[in-house]
């Protein structure tokens, strides 16, 4: 404890932030706007109706797991201005399924927003909830 206090402050924050840093939420925090606020209030949105739900960072993207198992990503295409939220067992997912994006692909689905006004809470909810039912 008393070399904490007399560390340096530089090299005293730098060890905390190695410590206490968690990758997943700074990428969602380095993120321009509208991205950030889209990313953030999914985020807020998971956590509250998930709590269980625990975010990690894999893959270079957030990721939230239920039960030790990937249930889905949050994630900014700046190239292609939208954010993306890919559920991991999306196919098993049956409602809001006019929301679904597959683009092809056999298990995941997605569902993208271009802004903040695009997100329709009582639609995540439902299909968030659906898909820890699956787990």
């Amino acid at each position: 404890m008393i070399l904490y206090f007399r560390m340096h402050t530089k090299v005293r924050d730098f060890i905390l932030n190695l410590l206490f840093m968690n990758p997943a939420e700074d990428y969602i925090l380095n993120q321009p706007e509208p991205y950030r606020s889209m990313l953030m209030h999914l985020q807020l949105l998971i956590e509250n109706t998930i709590p269980e739900a625990e975010l990690k960072y894999k893959y270079k993207i957030p990721f939230y797991y239920i039960y030790g198992k990937p249930l889905c990503f949050i994630a900014a295409s700046l190239k292609k201005q939208y954010v993306d939220v890919g559920f991991w067992k999306g196919n098993q997912i049956q409602i809001h399924k006019y929301c679904h994006v597959t683009e092809n692909r056999k298990m995941m689905i997605s569902l993208r927003y271009k802004t903040l006004e695009e997100i329709d809470d009582n639609i995540f909810i439902d299909i968030i909830k659906e898909a820890v039912s699956l787990y």
